[in-house]
């Protein structure tokens, strides 16, 4: 599976990011992935790999890249609960300080980037995201909707911009939700404001996990729950990008 390290010209810089695509020598859908909040880091080389097994070129960006390359903070191998309050310590100023008018300036570059690749073919592109990069992807997906054709996003903060970002969506939608991040009651309020704004979607509580489900290097992850990650993901791109 070829990888390489790029550099992706923004309006403040250069963001280094991550991209695997298959060997065949084709061209391919494009998907920009959005990691979590840890970063780029092997797990999510791994999955931008996997990804790009069936048929993608996939493009993960270091959103903190204004504080450095990733990784932008030291991680330990498994991120378990006794490092949490550490890593996070360092992280949350940098989440914090990376305001929506930053994420549509950098979506607007990523997307540029991505369609000028040559290994990825014309038509629509997907966005997928992870933590609070499912916010960053549904952002992305409601100020691009003549590029993004298919939005995902998992154990996300993905309604924190509520039915104003819904009603610019005309992407498919999948959102799956950690159990512990969301009560039946929210998923009910979530889903009629996305029926309300007229999003396709399907948006469920994936039983018996945590904020963090698909993330094998932390404590949060759970085999089943990322089994169901890509059989919910894969099936969305296909449709979206005609790659089935």
């Amino acid at each position: 599976m070829p990888t390489k390290t790029l550099q992706i010209p923004t309006a403040d810089g250069q963001a280094d990011a991550f991209a695997a695509f298959p060997d065949t020598g084709g061209r391919y859908p494009g998907v920009l992935m959005y990691a979590d909040g840890f970063g780029i880091r092997p797990v999510l080389q791994e999955m931008a790999r996997e990804l790009a097994g069936h048929g993608y070129y996939v493009l993960v960006p270091n959103f903190f890249y204004r504080h450095g390359p990733a990784p932008v903070i030291e991680l330990p191998a498994h991120i378990g609960e006794e490092a949490r309050p550490a890593v996070f310590a360092q992280l949350m100023p940098l989440i914090k300080a990376h305001s929506a008018e930053r994420v549509l300036r950098d979506a607007d570059a990523y997307l540029r980037f991505l369609t000028a690749q040559p290994e990825v073919g014309a038509g629509p592109l997907a966005v997928t995201g992870y933590c609070i990069g499912g916010l960053l992807a549904m952002r992305t997906a409601a100020a691009f909707p003549g590029q993004v054709a298919a939005v995902a996003g998992f154990h996300g903060p993905v309604g924190a911009d509520g039915p104003a970002l819904f009603s610019q969506l005309t992407a498919e939608v999948h959102l799956g939700h950690a159990e512990g991040d969301m009560t039946p009651e929210a998923l009910g309020e979530l889903n009629q404001a996305l029926d309300a704004a007229g999003v396709n979607h399907t948006s469920e509580i994936y039983p018996g996990t945590i904020h963090g489900f698909t993330m094998s290097d932390t404590d949060a992850f759970n085999a089943s729950g990322l089994k169901r990650h890509w059989d919910r993901l894969l099936p969305l791109l296909g449709r979206a990008l005609g790659n089935s």
